[in-house]
This record gives structure tokens, C-alpha cells and sequence, in this order.
């Protein structure tokens, strides 16, 4: 399993520490919306394997192979080799907005990136993609005959082509407690949670489905397929489940999300496969590492972390982790504390010297 280590809020703790908690959680894929040289140089000579984000803000930038240099020179080259990059994800459901010129440039800035990394040599270390959300699909039901949105078509088909040109994931990121909070009565609490169920048979292919995730997954893999291509691998990039939200915002409770996000846990243990792709374990990121208490939105986008900033579990899925409890941040009264003790203990051996 990899983690979502999202960074909107003011209370986080510091990189080092947040890198004794993955350590003991044994948690060694991470993926940033950034390239924050704190967390990279954090875990530098560690065994985590990073993906770093360059944000839609950068896309139109990108198309320029000179700022595209000097945005990898600057963001990825100094933290190589030493800390373990292998992806990049070039914007971020860059088709949810309405901004065509940003539509337009994704694929340009992917290409450039790819390119430049191509002439610094890095090109097989490190990959490029980018992260779309499920509304770019335009019918999900039954997964066989999932497809994209036709609008989408011209933009999808060629970064298609080039993720199988280069060898790069199809990057997703599926909550299946959107379908459930958007229709509470209709789409079974069980079915979106791994619980047991009824689930549902594809009338196309009878292949049975026990979750939602699942088919949401393989709903991905019809419409890639429908584009002409089967050589392209579909990875989850985020999906989770918040454990607080407002009033309106059905089933987001700290059960509900230990219950989806320990059963996911169990089912990447025993390396599961879809049922159309049985042969291909899951890999998914869990959205998110912490609680992020500065972003925008609904309350739920606030309480998806599995912990919170202080490093107390949200809730129990099986996984124990440890959080050192005094961190040296000047700011804080514990570190005043040990501060205080440490001078006076100077003192007493200096006077008991000099007696």
C-alpha cells in the first residue's frame, strides 16, 4: 500500500518525524502534490519510493523545454539518488476544470518533461503521468462497457498513445464514497465498504463484482480498451474514505472509513486482482496520510487522514505506528522543557567541577 502525503494545513508535524511514522508503519511508497525538498531531503537514504507532483499551475510552463529543465534541475536532480523518485505526476484531474488552454497543455507538458528527462539520462528511473478523476469516464455500467466522456476523446486518445509509447501508468483517483454519499439509498453501504454482499454480475462478461472499487477499476480498463488499447496499466492514485463530514454528506464516519480502508489494507495483502484483471495485483494510494485541516470544501475533504497531525490514529485498520511525542521545534513548550532541564543539568556538573 502507498500513501497520499497531502500538506494543506498548519499543523503537521515535521518531515523527519513523519518519516519515523511511515518507518514503523512499514509503509515505503509515498506519494507528494509537490516536490517539497523538506519531505524529499527527510528521507533521504531511506527505502521509500516517492512520486512528486508538478502542479496544474505549472502546465502551461512546462510546454517550455527550457523551464521544463530548469523546473526537474531545480525540483528532482538535487534529491537524486539519494531519495528515491520514480514518478512523476504532471498535473492533477487537470479535466475536472472548464480551462481548455489547461486541457490543452497537459499532454505538451507531460511530453516535454518526459523529454527533458530523456536528455538528462533519468528518463528509466523516473516515469511520467497524471492523475484524472473517474468523472473524465462517461458511462461506468456495467464495467465492460466503461468509456470516456466523448468530449474528452481528443485529449484522452493521444495521452493514451503516449502513456503506451512510454510505458507509464493510467493514474485514477476513485472514491466509491462519492457514488454512496451522492445516493445513499440506492448503492448498498456493503457493497462500497468490501462488506458481505450481494455484489452484482456483469451481464456482459458474468463476471461478479463484491465491491465498488472494483468495478470502478475495470470500468477504466473497458473505456482504455475501447480507445484501441490493452498494453496500459490502470493504477489507483487515491481513494479512501472520510471519517467526519457535514450533515448531508451520508456515511462519512470513523467506522465506515476503518471498515473501507482496513478491508482495501487486506485485500492489497493478498495481492488481489480485479475480475477482469485477476493477474494483476492491486496497487493502489490511500488518501491520505493526515488530517488536513486548511483545505477547502466540505467538511469530509478535512477527515480523510488515517491519522491525526498529533500522530494518534483517526481509527484502527491494523496498522501500529509510532510518533515521537517531543519533536525539537523551538516553538514548542516540550522542547522549552527538555531545554530547561538539559541547561540545568549543565549548570550542576559545572558547579559540582568547580567544587
Amino acid at each position: 500500500m502507498g500513501i497520499n502525503f497531502g500538506q494543506i494545513a498548519n499543523n503537521l508535524p515535521s518531515p523527519s518525524r513523519v518519516a519515523i511514522l511511515l518507518r514503523s508503519l512499514n509503509i515505503s511508497r509515498v506519494k507528494l502534490y509537490d516536490a517539497d525538498p523538506n519531505v524529499l531531503g527527510a528521507f533521504s537514504n531511506s527505502q521509500v519510493d516517492f512520486i512528486i507532483g508538478l502542479g496544474n499551475e505549472y502546465l502551461q510552463n512546462m510546454t517550455d523545454p527550457i523551464k521544463a529543465q530548469s523546473w526537474i534541475e531545480t525540483h528532482l536532480s538535487p534529491h537524486l539518488p539519494q531519495t528515491q523518485i520514480t514518478s512523476i505526476t504532471v498535473g492533477n484531474e487537470v479535466f475536472n476544470s472548464n480551462d481548455t488552454q489547461l486541457m490543452s497543455s497537459l499532454l505538451p507538458a507531460m511530453q516535454t518533461v518526459y523529454n527533458t528527462l530523456r536528455d538528462l539520462g533519468l528518463d528509466k528511473q523516473v516515469t511520467v503521468t497524471t492523475a484524472h478523476s473517474l468523472t473524465i469516464l462517461g458511462n461506468s455500467y456495467p464495467p465492460s462497457s466503461g468509456t470516456f466522456r466523448q468530449d474528452l476523446a481528443e485529449f484522452l486518445g493521444p495521452i493514451l498513445n503516449f502513456h503506451a509509447q512510454i510505458g507509464s501508468p493510467f493514474l485514477i483517483n476513485a472514491y466509491p464514497y462519492f457514488a454512496y454519499k451522492d445516493s445513499p439509498n440506492d448503492v448498498p453501504l456493503n457493497y462500497v465498504l468490501f462488506q458481505p454482499n450481494e455484489g452484482m454480475t456483469d451481464p456482459i462478461t458474468s463476471l461478479h463484482y463484491d465491491n465498488m472499487l472494483y468495478a470502478q477499476i475495470d470500468a477504466v480498463y473497458a473505456a482504455i480498451k475501447a480507445m484501441g488499447h490493452t498494453d496500459i496499466e490502470v493504477r489507483i492514485s487515491e481513494t479512501g474514505w472520510p471519517s467526519r463530514g457535514d450533515p448531508d454528506e451520508a456515511g462519512a464516519t470513523p467506522e465506515n472509513a476503518g471498515l473501507y480502508n482496513g478491508n482495501l489494507l487486506r485485500r492489497i495483502e493478498e495481492r488481489q486482482g480485479t475480475p477482469a484483471k485477476p493477474s494483476v495485483p492491486l496497487d493502489i494510494y490511500v488518501f491520505a496520510l493526515f488530517n488536513e485541516n486548511l483545505k477547502p470544501g466540505p467538511a469530509s475533504e478535512r477527515n480523510y487522514g488515517l491519522y491525526y497531525p498529533d500522530g494518534t490514529p483517526v481509527y484502527n485498520i491494523g496498522l501500529q505506528g509510532y510518533l515521537p511525542e517531543l519533536a525539537l521545534d523551538t516553538s514548542s513548550a516540550s522542547f522549552i522543557n527538555v531545554l530547561s532541564i538539559f541547561n540545568f543539568l549543565i549548570f550542576l556538573i559545572t558547579y559540582l567541577i568547580k567544587a
